[in-house]
């Protein structure tokens, strides 16, 4: 069956505006575009959309929707199990997120304190199966399905407190990580040998047996997966490689 644009968009809830961007970004080219210039979509090109609108449901980037669905290598039926599993992961964590609340309430009903390891637990569940989702499956392959798993669980296992000082370390690393890049400052400087040092101990919240090697390697995907740099160079382009340049140098 072939759909103009205007069917297209009643029946994907996709605006046509958004289908014309689209069609002008590369990411979702019509079947066929009439003399007239109306453009109209087949079979393919409806199977693509609901692929885009998956990996959007997902929080994927466009270029990067567009780079996986553009491999030649794509395989649809195995990208699909990996939504499923992605989905079912975030329906456990939504429920688990529901579990928290109604305990919340009812302590609060019963007048009860609730232990602080049950406040947050379900947070750190859920950072842990963001991490699993967006960068899961490359560092599965990098470093083994063990060295994962003692990682998160070394998050759930937090404290409280542990687990405030491990974000505000992340955060303070940031901060002089734009500071040095905004001021001109170079990796191989005393505050980049801080810089390491700040980022060794943050990796290590999560990994206490962290290798110099393993910490070089982590460094390097800062430069080589888009994610992490987005990640350290969102307010300060340059951080990320400022970062795996002082680790490279300074990793002991």
């Amino acid at each position: 069956m072939e759909y103009s644009i205007q069917q297209l968009s009643r029946l994907s809830g996709v605006t046509t505006r958004t289908l014309r961007w689209y069609d002008e970004i590369g990411l979702l080219k019509p079947g066929r575009v009439a003399p007239s210039g109306y453009r109209y979509y087949g079979p393919e090109q409806v199977d693509r959309l609901q692929d885009i609108l998956y990996y959007r449901a997902l929080g994927v980037e466009l270029a990067h929707i567009r780079e996986c669905l553009d491999d030649p290598a794509f395989d649809r039926l195995a990208a699909l199990r990996r939504h499923l599993a992605d989905l079912q992961a975030r329906k456990a964590q939504l429920e688990k997120l529901i579990a928290s609340v109604e305990q919340t309430i009812g302590c609060e009903e019963r007048k009860e304190i609730m232990n602080d390891q049950e406040k947050f637990a379900a947070f750190k569940d859920r950072l842990v199966q963001q991490n699993e989702a967006q960068y899961g499956q490359e560092a599965r392959q990098k470093y083994g399905d063990a060295a994962v798993d003692r990682s998160q669980s070394a998050l759930r296992g937090m404290t409280q407190e542990q687990f405030d000082a491990w974000n505000q370390l992340d955060a303070q690393l940031r901060r002089r990580l734009e500071q040095a890049v905004q001021t001109g400052l170079s990796p191989d400087s005393e505050e980049g040998k801080e810089i390491c040092a700040m980022h060794r101990r943050w990796l290590q919240g999560t990994d206490p047996k962290l290798t110099p090697a393993k910490h070089k390697g982590i460094a390097e995907l800062y430069v080589l997966d888009e994610r992490f740099t987005a990640y350290y160079d969102r307010q300060q382009p340059g951080c990320a490689r400022f970062l795996r340049d002082a680790v490279a140098r300074w990793a002991e």
